[in-house]
């Protein structure tokens, strides 16, 4: 327990929230978790504070008043040096169609308000031990024709190209190169990826592993093929040489 303590204590976690209430609340529970905690209350804050020192993870609610929530994501999602900083978004229960825009962008979790502070805590550790886990991963290199993955390094090649994955879309390839040809439902991939237990996987969560899969296969470009949708169940990798 004192390892893992130790280990949060080293995480800096950026909180973006306009409301005061909810900043302080926010900020109040994951510093009382052992995190280093930074708040500010609007988007051109936020870019600025990463700019200076880019963080572990970033808490962003996305009704920010003047530069969005979603806007401040879309920047970051781009730019080379925050492309793969965890983002873990604050909506309200009335915006689906912003959540569904929020995945779509590259956020690799949401939560709703109102939200309990034991769920914050444990959304956010989630998201870290999968940005942690593709960052320091272990196991031998993966490939399928032209298209090698190296967990131990967290890196991806198309051809002599690095693709430039976030970690959970790292975690998400991974998962399905190292099941080659083997169908993998929604809910195994939230188990496995995203750490969500199937008790508790509803429609929107699936739906985040759409959002995340339709991202990677457009990152994947030609290699996007394989990664196949098996209707009413899952997804597959099935590369041409898989025969």
């Amino acid at each position: 327990m004192a390892g893992r303590q130790g280990e949060a204590e080293a995480r800096r976690i950026l909180v973006v929230e306009d409301e005061a209430d909810i900043a302080a609340l926010v900020a109040y529970q994951l510093t009382r978790a052992g995190f280093q905690v930074q708040t500010v209350s609007s988007g051109t804050d936020a870019l600025k504070a990463v700019e200076r020192q880019v963080p572990h993870l970033i808490v962003l609610d996305i009704m920010l008043t003047g530069l969005s929530g979603l806007e401040v994501l879309e920047r970051l999602r781009s730019d080379p040096a925050t492309h793969d900083v965890p983002v873990l978004l604050l909506t309200a229960l009335r915006e689906p169609s912003d959540r569904i825009r929020g995945l779509e962008l590259g956020a690799d979790d949401y939560l709703t308000k109102p939200f309990s502070p034991k769920e914050l805590v444990l959304r956010v550790e989630a998201v870290l031990r999968r940005a942690v886990g593709a960052a320091a991963g272990s196991g031998s290199m993966l490939r399928a024709l032209d298209l090698r993955l190296d967990p131990s390094a967290a890196r991806c090649w198309w051809r002599e190209q690095e693709l430039q994955l976030t970690p959970t879309e790292f975690r998400l390839l991974q998962a399905l190169m190292e099941r080659r040809g083997r169908t993998l439902s929604r809910h195994q991939l939230l188990e496995s990826v995203w750490d969500v237990d199937q008790r508790v996987a509803g429609r929107l969560q699936t739906r985040t592993v759409d959002m995340h899969m339709r991202r990677l296969r457009a990152k994947l470009g030609e290699a996007g093929e394989w990664v196949q949708t098996v209707r009413g169940f899952g997804y597959r990798f099935e590369p041409p040489d898989s025969e």
